[in-house]
């Protein structure tokens, strides 16, 4: 048995006296191949610097990581998150006590505005959205219920696949991602691998092309002159492929060995597919707390919301860490999309959004694969958690009036209500941003202790449904308790994300790019 590190094998089992010269051998291969690459440039020398020759002994590794894995598992609830969760629980607990001891409040002001026309008609509103609201969960519901990913096809029948990797200041990440991707149980043949490094300012560039000298030919790196955006970078990729499927990846993800087959085999078993969404999941969900309320969030948006979107043929949004795109889809309306604008700025936000309503006014369905996974890097701190935010719901502002502009006429063959619906609820959500805030203002002036305890309990049954819901998806049944703190901390940390987005949809840039 033999263990691959940094370009470095050491062999199980044998004696100390030829391990020591296999180590030998190894340092000089290594020191030879540094040479040879620096003399070739192909890598720089900011990061020949760091491949300094490393030696493990197998046995030493093995036992060192599944330590690590015990530790990280004994590690994954300490102190902190008991603590966060005791916190959580109390204030929710707290505010149904609350609410029950308000009642008197409660009925008084019910009773006081429905002595008024604009009284009653409040109630009546909240009335008909909460009936709404519950109507739609129903109805994602029934879906779900009835969605089944599609299984992968034989190597035979897969079709040629392309996969662009679009790369900005990932650092290792990228080499992580392309490795993962070479890995991939799929036929080698059929399989074209582009890297396109976007004018890093790091070391970024130089881990693509160690990924080049570690995989040959399986992989196709460029890079462009100047940072020019991911479209731009996503463009240039589409214009190099060469397969009948095209799959985006995110450089700062790692997929399953199966997930591109999975992502591939729709097209061949739906020719009215014209793009898939990938399952996302959180990769850095380990420690940092914010990751970990994100996987929840995520396995619901994905698995529950997209699943269901799914069984309609119109999933919204196909993201940027893994989407597939019918060839001949995309060439349809490549040039519309990258000279896509918005008032009068060209568009350098929400490419895989513009993508997917480009393809489904051709008429196309796009499906979802829940047995396609993807783990991609996600924001740790605050800061670059709302600056995400406000990039999506911008592109969601942006991309929700580009759809209204084809949904509802006869863009496609077959049913078009589900589409429609969807994109109402969307509207939903976007034009009542402003109004709800009013509201809530005016009720934390005017009534605090009432709005904070209903709000509370609001919260605290909405998240159950998706506590529930990834407690049946996941062995770790414990961390679906990160839903009832996530939606705590977004709903009085990130409340305003919508109605900024809306205020300054017309603003350009990426705002998380370093």
């Amino acid at each position: 048995m033999r263990l691959w590190i940094r370009n470095i094998f050491i062999t199980k089992d044998s004696s100390s006296e030829s391990t020591n010269k296999v180590k030998e051998e190894c340092i000089s291969k290594n020191r030879t191949a540094m040479n040879y690459m620096k003399e070739n440039s192909i890598v720089s020398k900011q990061m020949a610097k760091q491949w300094e020759p490393a030696m493990y002994d197998v046995n030493e590794e093995q036992q060192q990581s599944e330590t690590a894995v015990e530790k990280v598992e004994e590690s994954s609830f300490g102190p902190k998150e008991y603590g966060i969760f005791g916190a959580t629980f109390f204030v929710l607990f707290a505010s149904v006590f609350g609410v029950y001891m308000l009642q008197p409040d409660f009925d008084a002001l019910r009773f006081q505005r429905l002595d008024s026309i604009g009284g009653t008609f409040l109630i009546g509103l909240g009335i008909f959205l909460a009936t709404v609201a519950i109507s739609f969960l129903i109805f994602l519901i029934v879906l779900h219920r009835k969605y089944k990913p599609i299984a992968s096809v034989s190597d035979e029948e897969l079709p040629t696949c392309t996969i662009i990797v679009p790369a900005y200041n990932e650092g290792q990440l990228v080499y992580d991602t392309l490795h993962s991707l070479a890995s991939s149980d799929y036929p080698e043949k059929k399989l074209q691998i582009i890297a396109i490094d976007d004018g890093s300012k790091d070391n970024t560039f130089a881990w693509i092309q160690r990924a080049k000298m570690e995989l040959g030919d399986r992989i196709e790196i460029y890079q462009q002159p100047k940072n020019m955006g991911k479209r731009h970078a996503l463009y240039r990729g589409f214009k190099l492929g060469t397969g009948e499927v095209f799959i985006t990846v995110d450089s700062d993800s790692v997929v399953n060995k199966d997930t591109i087959r999975n992502m591939a085999s729709p097209f061949v078993t739906n020719q009215e597919c014209g793009a898939v969404a990938g399952n996302v999941r959180v990769l850095n969900n380990k420690k940092a707390i914010i990751p970990r309320m994100l996987n929840v969030s995520f396995v619901f948006s994905f698995e529950f919301v997209r699943s269901a979107q799914s069984m309609l043929g119109t999933v919204m949004c196909t993201p940027g860490a893994l989407s597939g795109y019918r060839r001949e889809a995309v060439l349809n309306c490549l040039e519309d999309w990258i000279h896509q604008t918005f008032m009068g700025q060209p568009s350098d936000i929400g490419e895989d959004r513009a993508m997917t309503n480009m393809i489904l006014k051709q008429g196309y369905h796009v499906l979802f694969q829940s047995n396609a996974f993807v783990y991609t890097d996600t924001p740790v701190r605050y800061k670059n958690l709302y600056k995400m935010f406000i990039r999506w719901e911008r592109s969601n502002v942006r991309e929700n009036i580009m759809m209204s502009q084809f949904a509802f006429k006869n863009f496609r063959q077959g049913p078009k209500w589900g589409a429609r619906i969807l994109l109402i609820m969307q509207w939903q959500k976007v034009l009542l941003s402003y109004p709800m805030l009013l509201l809530m203002l005016w009720t934390v002036f005017h009534y605090p202790l009432m709005f904070l305890s209903s709000t509370l309990v609001g919260i605290l049954i909405f998240s159950s449904i998706q506590a529930y819901f990834f407690a049946s998806k996941n062995a770790n049944a414990k961390e679906a308790f990160w839903a009832y703190s996530y939606s705590i901390f977004y709903a009085f940390s990130l409340f305003w994300i919508t109605p900024y987005a809306i205020a300054t949809a017309g603003r350009r840039g990426w705002l998380t790019r370093g």
